[in-house]
């Protein structure tokens, strides 16, 4: 059965879970782990996202991001290709760490954001890996003692999360802490991890209720919300789709991008393989990936194909062609 496409909205909350391959432990030693946050606060910082929660156990970890313009996967990739060259080099091993696609899931923010920053962060005592809330509150490897002051990383937003309990900063910690003790008696919730329908809705109960309401929603496994939200994403997503396929209807491919921006910017499309520091050649090929990621939806690959370079050089340059962009004001395949 063909996977679905990952659903990217920016400024959207992502639910975002990563496993070893075949269940392995992808950290070993507190090494690993502090080496593994390090790329993950540069990469947010690189990408521009935010994260309000995560919780890394021996065999996967859990995050909670909010993406901005940047998709999810641009963060995803910098911080798992990264972690798992440097993991391979200090543990002597070969091969892949990870399960080939990691899970994300676009969450209905004011229905859920709370709830899975406490599912997300009582991870670590379900586990067995601390006994009790007090020893949790000392973790050092979630972001439970960080909303508490405990521990400190300025790259986890305390602040959006600790407001939503109060204004007064030592009774939002008072309130935040209350509330996840609140949720230590609730176990696996169902509702956050179970699939599509079965999830928004929460679980097969309220399934039950909504059949009895006469009431019916649209389920879609890569999102966490109700019926109104998920149509919603769909619907923005659809259209994003629409816009993409408009395009091509046009006569747009990579082809013609390239002989457009070649043009606008007078580089002659027969140098646009070639290699060095010019700098309107340089520009060329940050704009052609840039539009070509974002506006026709090419991916990493088929960029990185074309131009005969790495994944990780596609990134660069559609970061590059997303700053010439902005200051000058390029607005192509509006």
């Amino acid at each position: 059965m063909p996977r679905h496409k990952r659903i990217d909205i920016p400024g959207a909350v992502h639910h975002v879970i990563v496993r070893g391959l075949d269940r392995q432990d992808i950290f070993l030693a507190d090494t690993d782990r502090a080496d593994f946050l390090a790329r993950l606060e540069a990469a947010l910082s690189d990408v521009g996202c935010r994260c309000y929660a995560w919780a890394l156990l021996g065999n996967h970890f859990h995050l909670l991001i909010r993406t901005g313009e940047r998709p999810l996967s641009d963060l995803m990739r910098k911080v798992l290709s990264g972690y798992a060259i440097s993991f391979n080099r200090r543990h002597k091993r070969h091969g892949y760490l990870f399960q080939n696609r990691y899970k994300s899931i676009l969450c209905q923010e004011e229905e859920y954001l709370l709830e899975l920053v406490r599912y997300i962060h009582l991870n670590p005592l379900r586990a067995g890996i601390v006994k009790d809330m007090d020893e949790l509150d000392r973790y050092p490897w979630s972001g439970h003692a960080v909303l508490l002051g405990r521990r400190q990383r300025s790259w986890q937003d305390r602040k959006e999360i600790l407001v939503r309990f109060s204004d007064k900063k030592r009774e939002a910690v008072f309130r935040y802490r209350q509330f996840v003790v609140d949720g230590m008696a609730m176990g696996r919730r169902e509702e956050l991890t179970g699939g599509g329908l079965r999830r928004s809705a929460g679980g097969w109960e309220g399934l039950r209720n909504l059949k009895r309401a006469g009431e019916y929603w649209r389920g879609d496994e890569r999102i966490l919300g109700d019926g109104n939200f998920v149509n919603r994403v769909l619907q923005a997503a659809e259209e994003k789709l629409t816009r993409r396929e408009e395009l091509k209807r046009q006569g747009w491919d990579l082809p013609r991008l390239v002989s457009e921006i070649c043009g606008m910017l007078s580089v002659d499309p027969d140098d646009i393989w070639k290699k060095g520091r010019n700098n309107n050649l340089s520009h060329a090929k940050g704009l052609i990936c840039y539009f070509g990621c974002r506006r026709l939806g090419l991916t990493g690959k088929e960029l990185a194909g074309y131009f005969n370079i790495s994944r990780p050089s596609v990134s660069q340059a559609i970061q590059r062609g997303e700053r010439y962009a902005k200051e000058n004001k390029i607005k192509l395949l509006n």
